[in-house]
């Protein structure tokens, strides 16, 4: 696990060096100083002897992840994926920016599984704009809230964590989305009716194994995105759910990394 240095009265060069030692991020901390995110195998010796400072000049601490301990860097930062830009909560946001509260809840907006659902959905939603979406796992709401933002009426996001669904409900809140995201503790057995559009950005093992009762949810010609799978296990999960019906219509991937986008064959 990586930890976070902060080293006050750095030289210029400071930032190339902690580079060349693999920094996994590096910002300006204060007037003069720095800070970086290094790797657990090059100790805090090796920082001070890099920079030419003595290592009690270097104040260490925990790194904190996101996205499940999946995303390492400082703080968050301004994205933007398709026609989405998603800013940090405290950042200031230009009009129609989706903000969200940094937490240690899954979508940040930062992870390519995100990126590749986000993407999937802005291409289902120009396919055929649904009139609701079902966010399965929705972790910081960043799915379901997405959709609102591309223009759809109504969503239902629905996880097994309760601080997910606060944090939601957060993000929610202060896009001013609220009146038109409902949130709800369980997974798809817990919902009941069909939906036009269904997304999903959850590990591969419950992808599968929630597969019938996703697969019940779609609607008539329903699109169904999958996310959150491993580029060597698409097969496993692609099989899972053509035997159901589904119909694969197109594949992403990034930084080993897939995204499914299916639809119903009745």
């Amino acid at each position: 696990m990586p930890y976070r240095v902060d080293i006050r009265n750095v030289a210029d060069d400071a930032l190339d060096r902690l580079v060349e030692l693999g920094a996994i991020d590096v910002e300006e901390s204060h007037p003069g100083g720095i800070a970086a995110l290094i790797p657990d195998g090059v100790a805090p010796e090796h920082v001070a002897a890099a920079l030419g400072v003595d290592v009690d000049d270097i104040s260490v601490s925990p790194a904190t992840g996101r996205d499940a301990g999946s995303v390492w860097v400082l703080s968050p930062h301004p994205i933007s994926i398709g026609r989405l830009r998603i800013v940090p909560a405290h950042a200031e946001a230009e009009p129609g920016a989706l903000r969200l509260v940094d937490a240690a809840a899954f979508g940040t907006g930062l992870h390519p599984t995100t990126a590749l659902s986000l993407e999937a959905l802005e291409e289902a939603v120009r396919i055929a704009p649904p009139d609701s979406v079902l966010d399965v796992g929705t972790g910081s709401g960043v799915l379901a809230l997405g959709a609102l933002m591309l223009g759809v009426p109504r969503a239902l996001g629905i996880d097994i964590d309760e601080e997910a669904l606060r944090v939601a409900s957060e993000n929610a809140r202060i896009n001013a989305l609220d009146g038109r995201l409902r949130l709800a503790r369980g997974g798809p057995e817990a919902v009941t009716g069909t939906w036009p559009l269904i997304l999903a950005n959850v590990l591969p093992a419950p992808l599968i194994e929630m597969a019938p009762a996703l697969v019940r949810r779609v609607g008539h010609q329903g699109q169904l995105v999958l996310s959150g799978i491993p580029a060597s296990i698409e097969r496993d999960v692609d099989q899972a759910y053509r035997h159901l019906g589904m119909r694969r219509m197109r594949v992403t991937s990034r930084a080993g990394w897939v995204a499914l986008a299916l639809q119903a064959s009745w």
